[in-house]
């Protein structure tokens, strides 16, 4: 079977746990990865795995 890699913003709203408004503004800004298919906005979830882990907060180590 094959897996899912590009998603909707519903979608992704749901898996990143936020309002798809809140995603809407990102693609508009660009601060998110995404990819245009027509009229319609996909997300690559490899890239988006990614895009997370870059913005991981490192603790501080005593």
């Amino acid at each position: 079977m094959i897996e899912k890699r590009f998603v909707g913003i519903k979608e992704l709203a749901e898996y990143l746990d936020i309002k798809a408004g809140t995603l809407s503004v990102w693609v508009c800004y660009k601060k998110i990865p995404y990819v245009k298919v027509g009229r319609l906005v996909k997300f690559d979830l490899q890239k988006i795995e990614k895009w997370i882990e870059e913005r991981e907060v490192k603790t501080i180590k005593d």
